[in-house]
């Protein structure tokens, strides 16, 4: 199997790069199984206090791979979502390094994110409604929760995109760094020199606190379940097999 996402720790802190860049590391069932792993090995590591998610290459993620998607149903989507949605869940400290576009379910990974830091080539752009599909992976949710009911509907219903400044002026990013994944590394040697139970136990803590009575991943699988058939009935479409097509051709 080949290594699409890379994994390395240093200082105390996981480093996972998402790793296709010749198709701008679309998200496959296999990497996303990948990434799954890889954030559970982090979990697991007594060692590892952070984490940061970066991409290969020029783009951070470039959505779910076309094919993949086409061929999906409520199943496969779910395997397509497993990826970011063990991001979402981790129970440590995680932040998105956004080298370059953020796409449909490549800005479910960055939300997924505690934080993300923004490269001068980022770009955030949920592009779900452009493709005539509905929105996935709690991305109704994730973004609601990053920057608020308006700027949301902005993004989802209106087709808005974000650049790195515009990102950081609406709270979609706490920062743009000319190298995101040394300034991530940099914010994550905060509970990198912390004890680890206190990192763990802050998170949680937060978590708990976010939307009391219930946890905020919690809230984050529900979106997700909620989003499904929708999702998948928009796949099943003529109109989404017509835009498949004419993207295949291109």
């Amino acid at each position: 199997m080949p290594d699409l996402v890379l994994y390395s720790v240093d200082d105390h802190v996981a480093l996972i790069t998402v790793n296709d860049p010749e198709r701008r590391n679309a998200v496959t069932g296999e990497m996303s199984t990948q990434l799954r792993a890889a954030v559970e090995r982090a979990e697991s590591d007594p060692d590892v206090h952070a984490v940061v998610v970066t991409g290969a290459g020029k783009a951070f993620c470039a959505g779910a791979d076309l094919s993949a998607l086409g061929n999906a149903a409520e199943e496969g989507l779910q395997r397509l979502y497993d990826g970011f949605m063990a991001v979402g869940k981790c129970t440590l400290p995680t932040i998105a390094a956004v080298n370059g576009a953020a796409v449909g379910a490549g800005l479910n990974l960055a939300l997924a994110a505690d934080v993300r830091i923004a490269g001068p080539n980022a770009l955030f752009d949920a592009r779900f409604q452009k493709l005539g599909i509905h929105p996935g992976g709690g991305a109704t949710w994730m973004l609601q929760r990053g920057v608020g009911p308006q700027v949301a509907r902005a993004a989802l219903l209106f087709g808005m995109r974000f650049d790195a400044e515009s990102a950081v002026r609406h709270g979609l990013a706490l920062s743009v760094a000319d190298d995101p994944v040394a300034a991530a590394l940099e914010l994550a040697a905060g509970p990198a020199a912390a004890p680890r139970d206190v990192v763990l136990a802050t998170k949680a803590t937060m978590r708990a606190t976010a939307s009391p009575g219930s946890l905020d991943d919690d809230l984050h699988e529900l979106a997700k379940d909620t989003e499904l058939g929708p999702q998948a009935t928009s796949i099943q479409s003529p109109e989404f097999a017509a835009r498949l097509a004419a993207a295949k051709r291109r």
